[in-house]
């Protein structure tokens, strides 16, 4: 009976024990995957031209801090496109994206002759019928297309330009409207898996930036197609859908 009554007090032991090399493990292995991703994000801001900053990982999970106000949001997308990272965000000052519009320019006074009345003009409100912001989307879209260095999911300048247009723009749309973020690609060297793994992240990052100008990310969706729709000129296979749903 004794040798029995001890066996059963070694079983708690036992369970602890196993516990906490089990725990042991596991932390082991977070810090060896926030150390990998610290690692390989800031050789990616290195590699854009972004050093002057910091980034901290909690698991996969990238929080970005000390960038130059203008740089941030840049360095927020470098960040979010390293393979393994979950989320990022940026913590301090973030420049907002300034106006396309030419400042008002003054007309010299003319006191000697008299000012005819001032005219009257209205500028018509943003359009709150889902009719009305597809099109303002297509038109954004028609005008300064959204573009991506060849064969990755980077933005151009241009185009990284042309989809924070479209997000301030649908910022001020009804709150009750969602959207859809579709990518498009041409049939590729790596066939159908790379073309539609392509369109995905293409998406993605379109959908970020929206997300990054005023849209909740509640309100924002992607998706990638690959090759399968292809449009009817070549080059407009390569092209990113922006629809209200």
């Amino acid at each position: 009976m004794s040798g029995g009554r001890r066996w059963i007090r070694l079983v708690p032991i036992a369970v602890l024990v196993t516990a906490l090399l089990a725990g042991v493990v596991t932390w082991a292995q977070a810090g060896s995957i926030q150390r990998d991703l610290t690692s390989r994000a800031q050789d990616a801001l290195v590699a854009a031209g972004l050093p002057k900053g910091q980034v901290s990982f909690d698991g996969r999970d990238a929080t970005l801090s000390g960038f130059p106000p203008d740089k941030a949001l840049r360095a927020l997308d470098v960040v979010q496109n390293v393979d393994g990272v979950r989320a990022a965000q940026i913590s301090g000052d973030v420049t907002p994206v300034a106006s396309s519009q030419p400042p008002p320019t003054t007309k010299p006074a003319t006191p000697t002759t008299p000012s005819p009345p001032p005219t009257t003009t209205t500028t018509a409100p943003p359009p709150t019928d889902k009719a009305g912001v597809q099109a303002e989307i297509d038109r954004l879209l028609a005008e300064a297309p959204i573009t991506f260095v060849p064969d990755t999911a980077r933005l151009t300048p241009e185009g990284e330009q042309a989809a924070r247009g479209v997000g301030i723009a649908l910022a001020k749309s009804p709150s009750t409207f969602r959207y859809r973020v579709t990518g498009h690609v041409a049939r590729g060297p790596g066939g159908e898996n790379a073309a539609l793994k392509l369109s995905r992240d293409r998406a993605r990052a379109v959908a970020r930036i929206l997300t990054s100008n005023g849209l909740t990310a509640g309100r924002v969706t992607s998706r990638g197609l690959g090759d399968t729709r292809p449009a009817a000129g070549g080059d407009e296979d390569r092209r990113v859908e922006i629809t209200v749903v």
